[in-house]
């Protein structure tokens, strides 16, 4: 009998192999909106007969052929993973982990969730801290935070996710503690400790770094290495590592 880790992998390479990938609401009748069809047929251009990933963002997906006429049917005689169709389930991969982070100016934020979204970051969540100099609030923040909930579902489909990560709404510093448990919130320091495995919620200050009243919290700092970093760089403290438990804890601890 194949191990968990072995299934897992060609169920990645499964998907890796298809031509895209979409999110739809049942992986095993999948509806395409109209966005997905002009990115299908007019962006990809994708051939009759092609496979594409049909996911739900829950954990379940499913092998499916394009029609070139707006439809999808499922992959009945591949073989391989989900070869015959049949919907798959895959688990969500723990612990599960969080990023917060401090917006900066221009397109840098679009880039961190599309970097977390790659590395499989499970919730990422926009945070306003005292010297952030972007500070998402009323309409505009709402309309921020639904762009960067985009870019996470395109990045998830780019890079075969079948669990959409969380792009929680903005939390002010005062409630950065309330995003996980005991122990498990941290933040990001130059002088921090080095990161344990129950340290599950990092946050990612400001261009200026967090104020002195925020570093005098009861909050834990941890570091991720002797350079001073660029916000968006330190909010990919997992860069090159995937999330899983295993190896969470040999990178960060």
């Amino acid at each position: 009998m194949a191990s968990a880790g072995i299934t897992a992998a060609a169920a990645v390479a499964v998907r890796a192999a298809a031509s895209s990938q979409v999110f739809v609401d049942d992986p095993g009748q999948p509806v395409l909106t109209d966005d997905d069809v002009h990115h299908l047929s007019r962006v990809l251009r994708l051939r009759d007969g092609e496979e594409v990933i049909a996911a739900d963002g829950q954990g379940h997906w499913a092998r499916t052929i394009w029609r070139g006429t707006a439809a999808l049917e499922p992959a009945t005689h591949n073989t391989g993973v989900g070869g015959d169709g049949a919907v798959q389930e895959e688990a969500r991969t723990e612990p599960a982990l969080t990023v917060a982070f401090a917006p900066v100016k221009g397109e840098r934020p679009e880039w961190v969730v599309q970097k977390l979204t790659e590395l499989g970051i499970d919730r990422i969540v926009p945070l306003r801290s005292e010297r952030s100099v972007v500070r998402w609030e009323g309409a505009r923040g709402e309309a921020s935070v639904e762009k960067l909930r985009r870019v996470a579902r395109e990045a998830a489909a780019q890079c075969r996710r079948v669990w959409l990560p969380e792009v929680g709404d903005t939390v002010d510093f005062a409630d950065l503690r309330a995003l996980g448990g005991p122990g498990e919130v941290v933040l990001a320091q130059l002088s921090g400790d080095r990161p344990t495995l129950a340290q599950r919620v990092v946050a990612v200050g400001p261009e200026g770094g967090w104020s002195t009243d925020e570093l005098a919290s009861d909050l834990p700092t941890v570091g991720f290495g002797l350079s001073v970093l660029r916000a968006e760089t330190a909010a990919s403290p997992l860069l090159g590592a995937p999330p899983t438990a295993a190896h969470y804890e040999a990178r960060w601890a």
